[in-house]
């Protein structure tokens, strides 16, 4: 047996892990397993990609992983559960950056005469995966730097869209020139358009929007790489590259569903900036003590835990899952309500509810939950915002109007865990935290979670 087509094969045991790995993640119960499948893919595919023959600059290939697996081994090791949709924006454009550096090299490769110049088709997909990459390297960086803080939410100028889709435009002209042309004043102009398009496109784009974005940054990053992978004629590449490409446009379809939302508006629409023709919010914030909660909840027949995004910053998961179970002991039906868009990135509160060990068939989603609100003596909700303001369909000027939400208002009564009376990523008001049935509680999630477990506690006698 040759050493291409042992290579050939052991693509193709890689593409079966993949497959596998793909669908297991499709359920909680089997995600991790499905991740580790997954990624022994991965490593058959990398070692077996030294066996092909001609391969050149292996140690060069042999210093780039070691390095790049040890800083980001460490990384992963200490990154904070807040810091997760940071690590993912980066990681995903690290991705698309490579494949658009893969379609930069073997442009310069023609356009020097150092290969044979392939078909215009080739051309045109090593091309188009590079411009795409390009878009979510720097789109995906300027994700991050939002997510994070190091930037305000939108950035705006007037006629913003309409320059991008001449940048757009352009590269893409710049594009047809350079793969016809293969001249490197062409190439370049390519690059430089395709990475300023990914800035441009994502520094209008609000807050509320991030989840969507990523998982649609995810996506391109997914066909950049199926498309390079042809030009390469690497196997492996073309499947993964085509899996995650699927994968990530299913995720913002789903995505973008959950929030009433078409694609392109999230792209070529400023949501998330509030607007002064929104209706007043009526009556008052209204607080309450740990105390008078803990009885509440103790002496509930139906309570309702909905976390958010503030839950992770105070890392009060593992306290809230206390609480919970002491609930529990006393004969309380708890769930955990998860909206598809809580937290900064999909899937980011069922992580964090994992994290603290809360059994899956506790965590029901939107559609399961919201009839079961109106039955429900007391609804928590914890570092959520958006995702529970009635607004969404009650007021036609609010920017997160016709957003499907949790139905937290219906409850029979509400506890709101806040620090304080700021607006939620979009930038709006709650009227969720003004309605009669409404009480705050507020201080910081972890340390609230505490009183309440420590008055739990002292209803039942110290135990």
């Amino acid at each position: 047996m040759s050493a291409l087509t042992l290579v050939k094969l052991s693509y193709f045991v890689a593409a079966t892990l993949f497959l596998l790995g793909l669908q297991r993640m499709a359920s909680p119960k089997t995600a991790r397993s499905g991740i580790q499948w997954a990624g022994v893919g991965m490593l058959i595919a990398t070692v077996a990609t030294f066996f092909l023959p001609g391969l050149h600059n292996i140690g060069l290939m042999i210093a780039a992983i070691v390095i790049g697996v040890g800083l980001n081994w460490l990384w992963g090791k200490k990154v904070a559960i807040t810091d997760m949709p940071q690590m993912v924006a980066l990681f995903n454009g690290m991705g698309g950056g490579s494949a658009a550096a893969i379609g930069a090299v073997e442009l310069v490769r023609y356009s020097g005469g150092e290969a044979a110049v392939p078909s215009t088709f080739t051309l045109s997909l090593a091309v188009t995966g590079a411009l795409i990459g390009a878009v979510s390297l720097t789109g995906s960086v300027i994700a991050w730097a939002k997510l994070d803080g190091r930037m305000d939410k939108r950035y705006t100028f007037p006629g913003q869209q309409w320059f991008n889709a001449l940048v757009a435009l352009a590269a893409i002209v710049c594009g047809v020139m350079a793969l016809t042309t293969l001249a490197m004043p062409w190439i370049i102009a390519f690059f430089v358009l395709s990475l300023a398009l990914g800035v441009l496109m994502t520094l209008p784009i609000g807050g509320a929007d991030m989840p969507v974005v990523i998982s649609l940054y995810n996506a391109f990053t997914g066909l950049a790489v199926a498309f390079e992978g042809y030009v390469l004629g690497n196997e492996a590449l073309i499947i993964a590259g085509t899996m995650v490409g699927a994968a990530g446009m299913l995720l913002t379809r789903l995505m973008a569903k959950a929030m009433n939302r078409k694609i392109s508006n999230v792209l070529f629409s400023n949501f998330g900036g509030g607007s002064a023709a929104m209706q007043e919010i009526g009556g008052s914030m209204k607080p309450i003590e740990a105390a008078d909660v803990a009885a509440m909840m103790a002496y509930a027949e139906r309570v309702v835990i909905v976390p958010g995004y503030g839950l992770a910053v105070a890392q009060a998961q593992h306290k809230i899952w206390e609480l919970s179970q002491k609930l529990m002991d006393r004969g309380v039906k708890v769930k955990f309500a998860i909206h598809p868009v809580a937290g900064r990135m999909p899937g980011h509160m069922n992580v964090l509810l994992a994290e603290a060990g809360v059994p899956y068939d506790l965590i029901a989603d939107m559609d399961d939950i919201n009839p079961e609100f109106a039955n429900t003596d007391v609804s928590l909700v914890i570092g959520a915002n958006d995702v529970v303001n009635p607004v969404a369909k009650t007021d036609p000027a609010s920017p997160i109007y016709g957003m499907p939400i949790l139905d937290v208002v219906n409850s029979k009564n509400t506890i709101v865990i806040k620090r304080g009376k700021g607006t939620g990523f979009a930038g709006i008001e709650n009227a969720l935290f003004y309605a009669d049935n409404t009480r705050m509680l507020y201080g910081d999630g972890s340390e609230m979670a505490n009183a309440l477990v420590s008055e739990l506690k002292a209803l039942d006698g110290g135990h």
